[in-house]
């Protein structure tokens, strides 16, 4: 028993640890890099940030790599935490999340393109402004595109790992719920956002409503699995 629960304290460590490195970092590369450089309703602008800051841009994918390796780090420790509840469903959610993992790495690509584009290449000699300006604009939606793609699979592992923490007696009611109600958040809000793209007001209203019970759910999981998670005998 005392074997069974040391693993499963080192799961949740790993995990809680991964889960919050993950939203610092997100802050960074997605909040403060992307906000400051990238202007949606202005690739000019985009393009002149993007080459007169390029070493904080790079900074920012580099950001998103250390995302990237956190998802995998997750998608383990998260398998080995639930694995005594269920087997099956925990394989099925570590799953989900590196076939999101995967994905977001694709989608990722994009911006590297985009690096390459603003960084002064020899490439840049044989296209115009206007080219320029129209590939980064669509290597920056790419990336965009690809990503919530991902998010929808993002959602079902959230749903995965929502009904395990429910079925335990050592993770908070409250954070189940609010892990469930993220899982349909993502799912529905990316669905949209993926095929039916120009019903934006629905879009907004639907992020409005979910952006508390992501934040909170997903958050209030990472805190509680690194100060709470497997510290009970039974899971």
């Amino acid at each position: 028993m005392a074997t069974t629960l040391s693993s499963q304290r080192k799961s949740a460590l790993t995990a809680g640890v991964a889960l919050l490195l993950m939203a610092l970092v997100a802050a960074f590369s997605y909040g403060y890099v992307q906000g400051t450089l990238v202007i949606p309703s202005d690739i000019g602008n985009t393009f002149t940030n993007i080459a007169t800051s390029i070493q904080l841009y790079n900074a920012g994918i580099l950001g998103w790599l250390i995302i990237l390796v956190c998802d995998v780090v997750v998608a383990w420790a998260l398998y080995v935490f639930f694995h005594p509840i269920s087997k099956n469903l925990s394989l099925l959610g570590a799953w989900l999340r590196l076939i999101y993992a995967s994905i977001f790495g694709v989608a990722l690509l994009n911006l590297v393109f985009v690096s390459l584009l603003s960084g002064g290449t020899d490439f840049l000699l044989l296209v115009n402004e206007n080219q320029l300006h129209a590939l980064i604009m669509l290597f920056l939606d790419a990336f965009h595109v690809i990503w919530s793609i991902g998010l929808v699979i993002f959602g079902g592992h959230l749903m995965m790992i929502s009904y395990l923490a429910f079925h335990t007696d050592s993770v908070p009611k409250l954070i189940s719920i609010f892990l469930f109600l993220a899982s349909i958040g993502y799912i529905v809000i990316h669905l949209f956002q993926s095929f039916l793209p120009f019903l934006d007001g629905i879009i907004h209203v639907l992020e409005i409503v979910f952006t508390v019970p992501m934040i909170v759910g997903e958050l209030g999981f990472g805190l509680w699995l690194l100060f709470r998670g497997g510290k009970n005998a039974n899971t």
